[in-house]
């Protein structure tokens, strides 16, 4: 049955159907960091246009929901370190024994129950929390859209006004002004015949250091052990809108569902500080290591609304690149997240 909510906002997805990988990579959530002081108005205006911009086009807020990527699920797992790491990183995460992992899975969209088998759940966000073994934690924030929709915080923010504007003009003018914009909209994004079956992305580089002092830029990708599937628009249609979340429970019944954790290494004139377009598929890649998924999270409505990720929670041996949205992030994340936080606690019963 559709709810109400979901054909009000439905209306402005459809017509802005853009959005799609754009929220992964923005809104994985996130308290202050040290490192990122309150600074200029314009930054905290940027970081607030742009979770306004995306109520907008969601019908949003949507009390104790997360502004982008509203539904999803949550599992537990491990991850288990591979020994070619350590030639790239010394991160302990990624150097030692098996860590405990939590990753949350979701479509794309900022409406709390957008069907799975819709175009606008697609595409996917995969975000991965480390438990670390002598406390905290380290995240990876990925989607399944090789790039972004802007090449910086003030193009992501006109991008987002745009898909809201009430003139359809308006959107129209900005994709043909932005090479960005318009591959991100023009690209397939077939729904997966399961969580398990996409293929996932990091958005922006980072550095990488080992125990030698060496570094190199890159991407993290996630590929699924059981291959890359995705259905017909007519598959789609004929499945149950919760046919995701039902999926991963027959599965995980049968054994772990896994992912390799790969690094794209940059080479030589790829953009470290402009993540709108793809790296050459020929680059190296060296493998991290395996996550394995056992088990739905239990209490997961609850866990989903208070878990934070973050790509800036970050260990040693692994530190950001130049890019300004990360910080740009980091400051709509907190945002995003202290708002979910304050209406949890004010209506634990909204979901």
């Amino acid at each position: 049955m559709t709810r109400p909510d979901d054909r009000r906002a439905g209306a402005l997805i459809r017509r802005a159907a853009a959005v799609l990988a754009v929220s992964t990579a923005w809104f994985g959530a996130a308290p202050a960091l040290a490192e990122d002081k309150p600074a200029g108005t314009s930054q905290t205006q940027l970081a607030r246009d742009i979770v306004a911009g995306l109520d907008k086009v969601f019908g949003g807020p949507h009390k104790g929901y997360r502004t982008a990527h509203s539904k999803g699920i949550l599992l537990d797992g491990t991850f288990r370190p591979s020994k070619d790491a350590a030639s790239l990183t010394r991160a302990e995460h990624l150097t030692g024994g098996d860590v405990d992992v939590t990753v949350r899975f979701s479509n794309f969209a900022g409406v709390p129950h957008v069907g799975d088998n819709t175009g606008d759940a697609n595409p996917k966000g995969m975000a991965i929390k480390f438990l670390l073994p002598e406390g905290g934690s380290t995240d990876i924030v990925a989607h399944s859209f090789d790039g972004f929709a802007a090449q910086t915080p003030e193009e992501f923010r006109r991008f987002v006004q745009a898909l809201g504007s009430s003139d359809p003009q308006d959107f129209a003018d900005h994709l043909a002004a932005h090479p960005a914009a318009k591959r991100f909209i023009d690209a397939p994004k077939p729904a997966p015949v399961s969580f398990a079956t996409e293929a996932f992305y990091g958005v922006n580089a980072f550095s990488f250091t080992n125990a030698a002092g060496e570094s190199r830029f890159g991407k993290y990708r996630l590929v699924p052990v059981a291959g890359v599937a995705h259905l017909s628009a007519a598959e789609a249609a004929a499945k149950d809108p919760d046919y995701l979340s039902q999926d991963m429970a027959e599965r995980l019944e049968d054994g772990p569902v896994q992912f390799r954790l790969l690094v794209q290494l940059a080479g030589e004139g790829d953009p470290i500080t402009r993540a709108a377009f793809p790296w050459p598929e020929d680059r190296e890649q060296v493998e991290l290591g395996v996550l394995s998924l056992t088990t739905l999270a239990a209490d997961s409505v609850a866990r989903q609304r208070e878990l934070v990720f973050t790509p800036l929670s970050l260990v040693g041996g692994i530190a950001p690149s130049d890019d300004p949205m990360l910080i740009t992030r980091t400051r709509s994340y907190r945002m995003s997240y202290s708002r979910r936080l304050t209406a949890g606690a004010a209506a634990t019963d909204s979901h």
